[in-house]
């Protein structure tokens, strides 16, 4: 799951948002530092990724692509995940992506001060380019994957991962929305616990 997955999975809670958006940030378990509801927002974000990872509908997903993205296949499975959320936002939202995505970079935007700076350079970008929005078309991921490809390490082949996406677009959305059933209703749930 990317942000906005993990992002909509906080269900209108700003503090779980906050957290949610930061928790990649945010290392080990003394998170003392921030405020409660922060604090759950990150265990909401690794208690996600954590069932994301485990789940067989998102390792279908990824073995598809293995042979040629290697271990980036998970990030650019994660990118097609809200890729497929953002393309029919309009089954799991009332808001309009574009609405929505400008209240989450608002709500960031006057929070600064609690996000890590990595955070904060992450979400210049992404609001200036309006990534949430990007997630929609196979251009704007496209786009984004170019980005990513031009900042990996070392053996990305994401510079061509959009073109995967189309040619296994029905198999994504199939598995996509199956799990993205699931994984609602885990995240429910999972706050209810924190």
């Amino acid at each position: 799951m990317n942000i906005l997955a993990h992002s909509y999975l906080s269900f209108g809670d700003s503090d779980l948002i906050i957290g949610n958006f930061i928790a990649d940030q945010v290392k080990g378990s003394n998170l003392s530092e921030f405020p409660m509801g922060i604090q759950k927002g990150i265990l909401l974000h690794r208690a996600i990724d954590d069932f994301t990872d485990s789940h067989p509908l998102y390792k279908k997903s990824c073995r598809r692509i293995f042979s040629h993205q290697g271990h980036y296949a998970r990030v650019v499975i994660d990118i097609v995940y809200d890729h497929f959320l953002a393309k029919n936002w309009n089954q799991y939202s009332n808001n309009d992506l574009e609405t929505y995505s400008q209240g989450f970079y608002d709500l960031l935007k006057s929070n600064n001060e609690l996000l890590p700076n990595k955070a904060q350079y992450v979400l210049h970008y992404m609001s200036k380019s309006n990534w949430l929005v990007m997630y929609q078309s196979i251009s704007g991921i496209d786009r984004i994957f170019k980005g990513m490809h031009s900042r990996a390490n070392y053996g990305s082949s994401m510079d061509s991962a959009s073109e995967l996406i189309e040619l296994y677009t029905d198999e994504f959305q199939n598995e996509f929305s199956q799990f993205f059933e699931e994984i609602t209703i885990f995240s429910k749930s999972k706050i209810n616990e924190l």
